[in-house]
C-alpha cells in the first residue's frame, strides 16, 4: 500500500469523526527534543520491559584494531553480531519492548585526549534514533571498555579526565535529545577488589572503594547537568556497586545529589550464577541446568523486595539495566521460566527489567523477532497485566504519553487505523496501542478515536469525563 492509500484512510476516518486534518505523524517526531514535566518513576513505568543490544557497540580488544580493517563495522561485528539494521531496531518494538539499553565501548578508535572517533559516534547515533523512532527509550552507557576502570584506584586523576572527556562529549552530541533518552553512569565496574574484597571478612578499603563509587556517580551527574540544554533535565541512572544487590542496597552505597530528582538506580539480577551465568562447571560452582524450585522463586522475591525497599519506596526508581540467563546447556522451560518470572517479579513492584540479549541468544537479528513464541506471549501477557495503562482506567487515550488525552491522541489513533487497514506494521508500541484501544475490544477503530476527541472535549468544557 502506498501513501495515498493512506492518505484517503486518514482522510475518510477524520470526517467520520468532524475532524478536518489528521496528517500521517513524521516518523522523527518520536525523537524530538521535548522533555516532559514527569518523574523519573512515570519514565520507567512508561519503559515497560526491556532489552539489552549486547555484544555489540561494546565489544572491544587490542585484536580487533590489529586484524580488524578499521572501520566501525570492524567493531560491531567483532564479537559475532551482524551490522545493525533499522528493522533489527523496529524488530524490538514489535516484540513490546519499551527501552533498548546500548552498551557501548567508546575507547574504540578513539584518538588524541581521548576524543571518540566521529564514525563511531555517528553510528550509535544513528541506532539511537531509530530507538527512538520507534517509540521505545534508549539507554547510552559507558561499558567494559576494554577494562580502563581498574585503574582509577591507583591513577585516579587520569581515569578521571577520560571519564570526564568522555561524557562532556556524549553531552554535546545528544544535548538536544528529548527525555526518550537516558545516560548511564557507568555499568558492572563500579566496584573494585584492589580496595575491599567482599569475600574477605574485613571491611578495610570498604568505604574507600564505596566512596570512590560515589564520587565518580556524582561527577557524572555534575557533568550532564553542567552541560545545559535538555540534559539539565535528563533522566539518568545511576550505576549501584558492582551493580550488584546485596552490595548496592547496602548502607555504604550512597546516589549522587541531584538537583533535579531525575536519577533511577541500576542493579543487575544474574541470580543463581550457576543458573544464570555458568554454561558448563566451574571450580566455585557446579553448573545447573534448571530453574524454578520453591526456593529459587524465594530467592527471587527476596531480592525484588530488597531493592523496593531499599530504594523505590524511598522515591528512587530502580532498573534492572541487565538479568537473563543462555541457552546452552540450560532446560529450555527452565529459561522460559526464569526470564518470565524475573520480568513479572519486577514489573509487578514497579521496577523496569531490561534483558541481557547477545546475537541470536534470544531475539533473532536475522529474523526481527523473539525466537521463542511462548515467551513473546508471556512478556505480552505481562505488558498487559502490569504495563502503562494496564490498570483500569490507568492511561487510556494518553497515546503519545504526555500526560493529557487531547487531539494529538485522536490524531496519532486515526494514523494507526490507517496503518492497519494498509496491511501496514503498526506505528505504535505496544503500550501506546493499549491506550488507543479506548474500549479494550483489541481492535484499533474510528470509534477509539471518536472517544478520545469526546474525553477531550468534555474535560475541555469543565466536565469530569470517563471512559
Amino acid at each position: 500500500m502506498n501513501l495515498k492509500k493512506i492518505t484517503s484512510i486518514l482522510c475518510s476516518a477524520a470526517l467520520a469523526v468532524s475532524v478536518l486534518a489528521f496528517p500521517v505523524p513524521d516518523a522523527s517526531a518520536a525523537a524530538s527534543a521535548e522533555m516532559r514535566d514527569i518523574t523519573t518513576q512515570q519514565v520507567i513505568d512508561e519503559m515497560g520491559l526491556g532489552i539489552n543490544l549486547g555484544n555489540t557497540y561494546e565489544s572491544c580488544g587490542d585484536w580487533i584494531a590489529q586484524w580488524g580493517d578499521g572501520t566501525v563495522k570492524s567493531y560491531v561485528t567483532a564479537w559475532g553480531s551482524p551490522v545493525i539494521t533499522q528493522n533489527m531496531i523496529q524488530g524490538y518494538a514489535d516484540a513490546g519492548f519499551g527501552v533498548l539499553r546500548i552498551p557501548v565501548a567508546w575507547s574504540n578508535m578513539m584518538g588524541d585526549d581521548y576524543t571518540i572517533n566521529a564514525d563511531y559516534l555517528a553510528s550509535v547515533k544513528e541506532v539511537v534514533d531509530w530507538t527512538l523512532d520507534t517509540g521505545m527509550y534508549a539507554i547510552v552507557n559507558i561499558h567494559w571498555d576494554n577494562g580502563w576502570w581498574s585503574d582509577f584506584p591507583t591513577d585516579k586523576e587520569n581515569c578521571m579526565y577520560k571519564y570526564t572527556r568522555i561524557w562532556t562529549q556524549l553531552c554535546d552530541a545528544f544535548g538536544t535529545y528529548g527525555d526518550k533518552l537516558m545516560f548511564e553512569s557507568l555499568n558492572e565496574e563500579g566496584g573494585w577488589d584492589s580496595l575491599w574484597n567482599r569475600y574477605s571478612s574485613s571491611t578495610a578499603g570498604k568505604q574507600e572503594s564505596f566512596d570512590l563509587l560515589t564520587e565518580i556517580n556524582q561527577k557524572f551527574v555534575d557533568i550532564v547537568r553542567g552541560s545545559g540544554g535538555n540534559n539539565a533535565e535528563r533522566h539518568l541512572l545511576i550505576a549501584g556497586y558492582n551493580t550488584d544487590f546485596d552490595l548496592t542496597c547496602d548502607s555504604y552505597y550512597k546516589m549522587p545529589v541531584d538537583s533535579m530528582n531525575r536519577c533511577a538506580v541500576s542493579v543487575h539480577y544474574y541470580t543463581p550464577a550457576d543458573f544464570a551465568i555458568l554454561e558448563e562447571d566451574a571450580s566455585w560452582a557446579t553448573m545447573r541446568s534448571t530453574w524454578g524450585t520453591d526456593a529459587d522463586f524465594e530467592q527471587l522475591n527476596y531480592y525484588m523486595d530488597m531493592v523496593k525497599t531499599t530504594f523505590t519506596d524511598k522515591g528512587i526508581p530502580v532498573i534492572i539495566g541487565e538479568y537473563g540467563c543462555p541457552n546452552k546447556n540450560k532446560d529450555a522451560d527452565s529459561v522460559r521460566l526464569f526470564l518470565t518470572s524475573v520480568a513479572e517479579a519486577a514489573m509487578s513492584r514497579d521496577l523496569c527489567p531490561v534483558l541481557w540479549d547477545v546475537t541470536d541468544a534470544h531475539y533473532s537479528r536475522t529474523a526481527c523477532t523473539l525466537k521463542d513464541s511462548q515467551l513473546q506471549a508471556n512478556f505480552t501477557e505481562i505488558l498487559a497485566k502490569y504495563g502503562t495503562g494496564a490498570e483500569t482506567g490507568g492511561d487510556a487515550g494518553d497515546v503519545n504519553t504526555d500526560g493529557a488525552v487531547d487531539i494529538a491522541d485522536a490524531t496519532l489513533t486515526l494514523t494507526e487505523y490507517a496503518y492497519g487497514a494498509a496491511n501496514l506494521p503498526s506505528s505504535l508500541t505496544d503500550a501506546q496501542r493499549t491506550a488507543a484501544d479506548t474500549d479494550g475490544d483489541g481492535k484499533i477503530a474510528i470509534a477509539d478515536a471518536t472517544a478520545i476527541l469526546t474525553y477531550y472535549a468534555q474535560l475541555a468544557a469543565g466536565l469530569n469525563p470517563a471512559w
